[in-house]
């Protein structure tokens, strides 16, 4: 019998994390036969040994986030596909979770999201995931879509280097609602601790004001690259 839900990871040099993210998921999954795991690699490092010694499916990939989740799409067999970063644990429910929502007609959604450090300024960060703004979505809140809607859209745009999420995200709702959870991931603030809360937060928002104005691909990757550790 096919999963119900596949959950497909895209992991780029994770060997830091993908082992904490696949113990948790692990545990959450625990005496489930309706879920599999898809872990779509691409880089050097041990992602991919670390990864292929969980019970999952470890895919090789050309490096890129939408080319990553459209490869570990294509080899996952769920009715539902659920794109999780792999720096982010979702809740114990997140398979339930998801599975109700698309039962009640919830094409494509996610969770709201919170930040693994309790200070004030990233606990508000992950407060505003609650909104229906495109300016607070985001890949790491995770997302889930049912697959025929996933094929029916044509998957990630392979051709976008950054705001791949949100581009989707945003074609989703040209065509459905999109639907936030009421449950939380947690997700991590490394990159936060490596370039300043602020910094980062502002780096980001020049980076969705850059897409919204129509820059080009190469621009906006230029951009973060030069801007971010």
């Amino acid at each position: 019998m096919a999963p119900a839900l596949s959950i497909v990871i895209p992991a780029w040099n994770e060997e830091a994390v993908i082992g904490r993210t696949l113990e948790a998921l692990a545990a959450a999954l625990a005496g489930r036969n309706d879920t599999e795991i898809v872990v779509s690699v691409s880089g050097n490092d041990r992602t991919a040994e670390i990864a292929s010694g969980f019970p999952v499916l470890v895919v090789e990939s050309e490096r890129g986030r939408a080319v990553q989740m459209n490869a570990g799409a294509a080899k996952a067999s769920g009715e539902v596909l659920y794109f999780l970063h792999a720096d982010t644990i979702p809740p114990l429910s997140f398979c339930d979770d998801i599975l109700e929502a698309v039962r009640q007609g919830h094409d494509a959604g996610c969770f709201q999201m919170e930040f693994d450090d309790p200070h004030w300024l990233m606990q508000l960060y992950g407060w505003f995931t609650q909104f229906p703004l495109t300016i607070c979505r985001g890949g790491d809140q995770s997302l889930f879509i049912s697959r025929e809607f996933f094929m029916e859209i044509g998957g990630f745009d392979e051709t976008l280097q950054v705001m791949e999420d949100i581009e989707f995200i945003e074609r989703i709702q040209r065509h459905r609602p999109f639907h936030i959870l009421g449950g939380r991931v947690m997700t991590s603030s490394r990159k936060y601790h490596a370039n300043g809360m602020l910094w980062l937060q502002g780096i980001f928002g020049m980076v969705h004001l850059m897409y919204a104005l129509g820059y080009d691909q190469e621009s906006i990757r230029k951009f973060y690259r030069d801007s971010v550790t």
